[in-house]
């Protein structure tokens, strides 16, 4: 058995369903060994996952920088490569820069970072910030999309796209922007087993050709044995509802993290979904969990467990 594939939009990128995420690559959740987080990029597009996500704000630049090492090593034909513009940070300190001027700029400094001279698609990160700033979602609209579209044209970058826990901003955007400028989305934690939101908006990004991304199918932690880390968001009913159904998965002989996995992965409208991780062992283990058959009747079972909690989402931050 292998893995299914998938076109992101129209931008003629045919990616495989599950895809790498690079944030654990910048020490985000925990210390790494960089060593084998280089090896976790081999493992992963050594068994067909294609498609690379990162971002400057992952590890205040280190995500990009252990990247590069691993990239320097791969063909460039074996993958395609996503970075973001927007939200930068050190220490726990964010910081966000959506003016034109620096959105270029993160882009030569990432591909720099990187080890490319080409990035296949460049998002604007975490739009919501920029909500709350001056100029509003307006300023995503006015000044950062036109400035990464100008390096489109240019042939710097292949395809333009946006990201956001919250679809609204996402879909606020598409409709405000020029026609085509926006040719992908990424959303995480609502097409997971407690949040299955973004199926609301899937037929409104068809209609506009633009593809799905999904990200984060263990929702940040709340789907996992061990737990959710202290900084997460969720809210504690939320947080205890899921640690229930870990347990439940436990005692049928299966994880949640599996599970969690195959159940974002079932879905033929999403182009790809997100997972990241620094060690190989469990690049592959998500590998292979996909390849094998889906519990549906378990999937119900979790589902019921966290009950009245589906859909409870939080604000990021």
């Amino acid at each position: 058995m292998s893995l299914f594939y998938n076109e992101i939009g129209k931008t003629g990128m045919k990616v495989a369903r599950l895809a790498f995420g690079a944030s654990s690559l910048g020490g985000v959740f925990h210390e790494i060994n960089e060593k084998k987080a280089i090896e976790a990029v081999h493992t992963a597009v050594d068994n067909g996952l294609n498609f690379i996500d990162v971002s400057p704000y992952y590890g205040h630049y280190k995500a990009e920088t252990v990247l590069g090492k691993a990239l320097k090593e791969i063909p460039r034909s074996k993958y395609y490569l996503s970075t973001k513009v927007g939200r930068y940070g050190k220490d726990g300190m964010n910081t966000w820069d959506y003016s034109a001027k620096r959105a270029t700029e993160s882009v030569y400094e990432s591909m720099e970072r990187l080890n490319i001279d080409h990035i296949d698609l460049i998002n604007v990160h975490d739009i919501e910030f920029q909500a709350a700033l001056p100029g509003g979602l307006q300023k995503v609209v006015d000044e950062t999309l036109p400035a990464l579209v100008e390096l489109r044209e240019k042939g710097v970058v292949s395809h333009v796209g946006i990201t956001d826990l919250q679809l609204e901003n996402l879909k606020w955007v598409v409709d405000h922007a020029p026609g085509g400028t926006v040719e992908s989305i990424l959303n995480f934690c609502h097409f997971c087993l407690n949040d299955d939101k973004l199926n609301d908006y899937l037929g409104y990004f068809e209609q506009k050709g633009i593809g799905v991304i999904n990200a984060s199918p263990l929702a940040m932690g709340l789907l996992s044995e061990r737990g959710v880390p202290d900084w997460h968001p969720a809210p504690r009913p939320l947080v205890e509802a899921c640690a229930k159904a870990a347990q439940y998965c436990k005692s049928r002989g299966t994880s949640i993290e599996k599970l969690a996995v195959q159940y974002s992965y079932s879905n033929p409208r999403i182009a790809t979904n997100l997972f990241s991780s620094a060690n190989p062992a469990n690049v592959l283990k998500n590998i292979e969990a996909v390849q094998e058959p889906l519990d549906w009747d378990l999937v119900f079972e979790v589902r019921d467990i966290i009950g009245n909690q589906q859909r409870v989402t939080w604000c990021n931050s």
